[in-house]
Order: C-alpha cells, then sequence, then structure tokens
C-alpha cells in the first residue's frame, strides 16, 4: 500500500528538519571542542575568535550564530542542565517537600555531570583561572533562580513572587557551585552526586519542614 502523499512530504520534511538539527550540533560541538583545546592551550584572553573559527574550520561570523561569547563556549551545556533540572522537578509530585524535590532533581543532573566528568573538569577549571567566564556563570545562574522559583512557586500554588520559592531555589543553587567548587579543589576524586547530597543533607535542618 502507497502512503498518501501528503504523508511523504511530512516525512521527507521531518527527515530534513532532523538532518538539520543534527548538522547543527555536530557544529556546535566541534566548535566547542576548537576553542576548549585553543583555550588550554593559549589561555582563554588570549584566544581568538577568528582562531577558534579557523580550527573549527567555519567562518567567524558563523561563530556568532551558536554563540553570543566566548564564555558562553566554555559554559555551552548550561542550558541543557537547567532544562534536565526543571523537567525533573516538575515530575516531582507536589506533595513531596520542596527541598526534598529539589534535592532529586538536583541529583539527576549530578549524576550527568559525572558521566562526563573529564569534559566537565576541563570547562570548570576554564572557569575557575579566568573572571569574565566566572562572571557569564553567575549571570546565567540567576536565570537559574528565576526559573526554578517559577517551578515550586507553581508548586506552591502561590499567585505572585514567592520569596520562599526565591530562597529555596537559590540555596540549592548554592549547594550546587559549593560541591562543584569543593569537587574541583580537591581534585575531583569524590563522586560529584553525594557531595551535592551532602550539602543538601546540611542545610536539610533548617529547609525541610518549612511547608
Amino acid at each position: 500500500m502507497h502512503q498518501p502523499l501528503q504523508c511523504v512530504k511530512i516525512l521527507h520534511m521531518n527527515e530534513e528538519v532532523g538532518l538539520r538539527e543534527r548538522k547543527k550540533r555536530e557544529r556546535r560541538r566541534c566548535i566547542e571542542d576548537a576553542a576548549i583545546d585553543l583555550f588550554e592551550d593559549h589561555g582563554f584572553d588570549r584566544t581568538t575568535i577568528d582562531q577558534i573559527a579557523a580550527a573549527a574550520d567555519i567562518a567567524p561570523r558563523t561563530f556568532f550564530s551558536y554563540f553570543p561569547t566566548k564564555e558562553d563556549v566554555v559554559l555551552a551545556d548550561y542550558s541543557t542542565r537547567l532544562e534536565r533540572i526543571i523537567d525533573e522537578l516538575r515530575e516531582r509530585s507536589e506533595s513531596e517537600p520542596p527541598w526534598d524535590a529539589l534535592q532529586a532533581s538536583f541529583l539527576v543532573v549530578a549524576a550527568d555531570y559525572e558521566a562526563a566528568r573529564d569534559d566537565l573538569v576541563r570547562r570548570f577549571t576554564i572557569m575557575a583561572a579566568n573572571g569574565t567566564v566566572y562572571a557569564r556563570s553567575l549571570q546565567l545562574q540567576a536565570g537559574w533562580e528565576d526559573a526554578l522559583a517559577e517551578v515550586l512557586r507553581q508548586r506552591a500554588n502561590q499567585k505572585t513572587e514567592d520569596l520562599e520559592s526565591r530562597l529555596l531555589a537559590s540555596t540549592a543553587l548554592a549547594c550546587m557551585r559549593s560541591s562543584l567548587r569543593h569537587w574541583l579543589l580537591t581534585g575531583h576524586n569524590a563522586a560529584l552526586p553525594a557531595l551535592i547530597q551532602t550539602c543538601f543533607g546540611q542545610l536539610a535542618d533548617g529547609l525541610t519542614h518549612s511547608r
């Protein structure tokens, strides 16, 4: 039985879109790999966009189709990690205490980080050594706080900006930052999820029964 012409067209369109997206992801990853290598070899500040473009075999203007700044190349996985946390948090039961739900969501992302240990070490080492990258990471994390606070506000059925939701979101992010920093400074030998769980646990007495 032949497929209807319209169905065939849709299938072809989906295949073309899928191919384009795959090529975009591959090119994005190529740019990231080239940039990280150059940052390690020559230093972040001394590496230019032109050098990254040449190493990735793209035009310099193409770089800006993928990343607004050099700093964003180092932090390229931030948006994916945030989406992962948000998705996990939304799937948690609303009857679960918010601090417990946050911990479970962050532990999922910590496990992702652990699976990508070598790449994470390279990126965070560059970030720790360069003030502009670290500043950009804090700027992006402010967006994380807004997004997490909004989900927590919705879970609590609060109609307007909620201080407690924001406090929970910012504290969870502090746990992540402290754990990552400690992980790097101590030779990243301990399991990152265990460190994050410890941070959440040390703060739990003040937050678990807040609602």
